[in-house]
Parts: C-alpha cells; sequence; structure tokens
C-alpha cells in the first residue's frame, strides 16, 4: 500500500477516532464517511462498538459491511438513547463556539432565508448522550457567533439545564479536528490536517478559537485502515466525493 493517504482517508480516521474508547455503545453515524469512520472503529481499535445499518440492524465487525449480525428494534434505540449509551456523530449548517448546533434554517425562524431540515433528533442526541460532529467545508458560514436556530444543545445551554449525560467529543472539518477541551468548553484547536496551517482554520472560523501554543498534524491512516477503507469498506472511493 504505497500510494499517500488523500484528504477523505484522513478525514474517515478522524472521524473514527471519536468512537476510541467508547466500548460497547451504539455508534449511530449520518453520512458517508462518519459510517465509513465508525466501521473502521469497529474493525480496529474499538471492535465492542455496536454499529448500525441507519435501519433496524447491527452489522458484523467483518466482511464488506452488508452482513447483519443483530436485531435493533427502534424501541431499544430509544432505550439507549435515554441512557447515554449512544454516540452520534451528525453534520451541522452552523455551529458556534460552545456547540450549539443548527440544521433547522438559516435567517429567523418566523421568515428563514433557507429551510433545512428542522431540529430532527437533534435536541434528544444532544442532551441524552455524546455527539460529535462532521464538517465537509470548514467556513465562517458554518462556524459562527451564534446560530440561527438551536437544533443541537451546545455546553453552556446544558450547563444551564442540567443535562445529565450532555457531551460533546469532537468536530472533525476538512481542516482540522476541534473539541472543547477548554475550562468554560468553548471550541478549542486540537490538530491541523496536513499541509493546513493554523492561520487557514481561524481565518475560516466565524470566532475566537482556542489555539494551544502547539498545534499537532493530524494523524495519518495506518497501512492496515488504508487497506480496509480501500479494498472492503469503500472499494469504490466515494469517500473522496464528500469533498468534492
Amino acid at each position: 500500500m504505497t500510494a499517500e493517504p488523500t484528504l477523505a482517508e484522513i478525514c474517515v480516521v478522524a472521524c473514527a477516532e471519536a468512537w476510541r474508547g467508547d466500548g460497547a455503545v451504539l455508534a449511530s453515524p449520518a453520512g458517508l464517511i462518519p459510517a465509513l469512520a465508525a466501521r473502521l472503529a469497529q474493525r480496529t481499535f474499538e471492535p465492542g462498538l455496536l454499529v448500525t445499518d441507519g435501519e433496524a440492524g447491527l452489522l458484523a465487525p467483518a466482511g464488506d459491511g452488508s452482513v447483519t449480525e443483530g436485531w435493533l428494534p427502534y424501541r431499544q434505540v430509544f432505550t439507549s438513547v435515554a441512557s447515554g449509551r449512544r454516540h452520534m456523530m451528525m453534520g451541522a449548517a452552523q455551529l458556534d463556539r460552545y456547540g450549539n448546533q443548527n440544521i433547522s434554517c438559516i435567517g429567523a425562524w418566523a421568515r428563514p432565508k433557507a429551510q433545512l431540515l428542522g431540529v430532527r433528533g437533534a435536541p434528544g442526541n444532544t442532551v441524552n448522550h455524546p455527539v460529535s460532529y462532521w464538517v465537509p467545508r470548514h467556513s465562517r458560514r458554518v462556524f459562527v457567533p451564534r446560530v440561527d436556530l438551536v437544533s443541537g444543545v451546545g455546553y453552556d445551554r446544558a450547563a444551564a439545564a442540567g443535562a445529565r449525560y450532555h457531551g460533546l467529543r469532537i468536530v472533525v472539518s476538512n481542516l482540522a479536528v476541534l473539541d472543547f477541551g477548554t475550562p468554560d468548553h468553548a471550541m478549542r484547536l486540537r490538530s491541523v490536517h496536513p499541509g493546513v496551517a493554523v492561520d487557514d482554520v481561524v481565518a475560516a472560523t466565524g470566532f475566537e478559537l482556542a489555539v494551544p501554543a502547539q498545534v499537532p498534524v493530524t494523524r495519518l491512516p495506518t497501512a492496515q485502515e488504508l487497506a480496509l477503507l480501500r479494498t472492503v469498506l469503500d472499494p469504490d472511493g466515494l469517500r473522496d466525493r464528500e469533498l468534492g
């Protein structure tokens, strides 16, 4: 395996790291790269992870991901959600510095400029169990000072509500990995992807990021991870299309 990893492959591995240490929790990825990431984590460093097929099954940690190893009725999903035993990776149309997420509308709620998905399950997800985010295009349009409508709950609002299982793990974008490991849970730059400068991330973010004195480079995929991605999990290379 000699070809250099692509940006999409680096992002898949960065997303997979969100589930490291989770053990036997339900991984619920939304989107192709998060789905590949959850399956990659299950196949490598987190074998106890339960990965849903997005409907009513649990995927077996072997083969090409088409084999179902268990049944997951919808009522059991809600049991996992309510007890904090689920970790979902969602997208975001907007995110602010405390992790409040918007997937509902752009502009004022009473008369929006654009109607999006609606809040969907984001409030319950973010209050009841760990959540991470995948943002394929890092820009000031996404990383905003204040979201237009709160769909997913950030640290400032969760603290006020006393949310028991709330926890935002990481945000992975096409430029960097971010987290909320600051005293006030404001968003922090955790690593930059190869070839990306810290200033590039700061310039593409619409609020003040917490930036450590030393910012590492996001780790590259291992040879095993690349082989799994390229020959088993995504042999058609669909992952690269998600980044345009």
